[in-house]
């Protein structure tokens, strides 16, 4: 079964000024590099639509979605903080990638594709219940796993985010609850925004034990993260069995990312994809969703979202191993 792909020049209507790293360039950026690896004829386009006002209540203070739109209407240039810049259009743009993640679950659920991947802007991890941060508006993913929930009705959604930057949002969101477990794998948060995602930050009430945060130290690459993998990230999805895997894919772990410190590469990023992908195969028949979140060196973005691509895709050039076994 294909990859379902979401990738539509709305999404570049976001203006956050000449300067700002989340830029419309980077999605331009993917979208060049999927089609010089002739990835991009090879994925399915999914139909989507803004999110329902009733739906983003689901995870935000409906006071704070009203204030969101009321500042772009209104010309505003920032929404609560001088880094999360907006624009007339901001609003409904933000709705629109909250509602390609919901189609991207919609179509896995249905079976119309095996996963998928969405490259959306404003991103999502960062924004609280009522506080837009980090260039972010609307929690994307958030919505995403409620819906699954809501919905779709699954007992155990899971959330693996492995941006470079700790998904707060994400977080503060799910903390308190045990159907949601949340992964983060982030810079330590003494090094790097938003300062949180400690290791000892593991939920509260119900929901404790079922927030993991993994801080790693500056310069990390491919086999730190690895060995995170192997013994903390597969091991607790393992004993979670989730009925739905969400990735906050963020490609600003990257080498040369010019807001961070890690250097992973883009095989890196095919090798955590992998071992992802073997234990949704395990535990959900693959059922797997990725959202675009950060990456803003655009050479190395570009790489390493095609690397998770094609290691999506199930494609032989996503594992050495395998183009060995091939002759290629």
């Amino acid at each position: 079964m294909a990859t379902g792909l979401i990738d539509d020049p709305r999404f570049e209507a976001h203006d956050t000024g000449r300067v700002h790293p989340e830029s419309p360039r980077r999605l331009q950026a993917i979208r060049d590099r999927l089609e010089r690896d002739h990835l991009l004829e090879r994925l399915v386009r999914l139909h989507f639509e803004p999110a329902p006002l009733e739906l983003l209540a689901r995870v935000h203070d409906p006071a704070y979605i009203q204030r969101v739109r009321e500042a772009c209407l209104n010309g505003k240039t920032h929404l609560d903080s001088s880094d999360t810049p907006i624009c007339d259009q901001s609003f409904e743009i933000a709705r629109l990638a909250s509602g390609a993640a919901i189609a991207a679950v919609d179509a896995v659920m249905r079976g119309d594709v095996a996963n998928a991947f969405c490259a959306i802007r404003p991103p999502g991890h960062h924004a609280e219940h009522d506080l837009a941060m980090g260039f972010c508006l609307f929690n994307h993913i958030a919505l995403a796993a409620r819906h699954l929930i809501d919905h779709h009705r699954l007992g155990r959604v899971a959330i693996v985010d492995f941006d470079v930057h700790h998904g707060n949002g994400t977080q503060h969101l799910f903390e308190t609850r045990a159907d949601v477990l949340f992964i983060s794998l982030h810079g330590h948060p003494t090094t790097l925004y938003p300062g949180t995602g400690f290791g000892w930050e593991t939920g509260k009430g119900d929901g404790k034990g079922a927030t993991i945060n993994l801080p790693v130290e500056p310069g990390a690459g491919d086999e730190v993260y690895r060995a995170l993998f192997d013994l903390r990230v597969i091991p607790a999805l393992d004993a979670f069995e989730p009925q739905f895997l969400l990735l906050s894919s963020g490609f600003d772990a990257a080498r040369d990312d010019p807001l961070a410190n890690m250097q992973l590469t883009p095989d890196g990023y095919a090798m955590l994809t992998r071992k992802l992908m073997q234990a949704a195969a395990r535990h959900c028949d693959g059922a797997i969703v990725s959202l675009l979140e950060g990456g803003y060196n655009l050479r190395a973005l570009a790489e390493c979202a095609a690397a998770h691509v094609r290691t999506l895709m199930d494609d032989p050039a996503a594992d050495p191993l395998m183009n060995i076994k091939a002759g290629i």
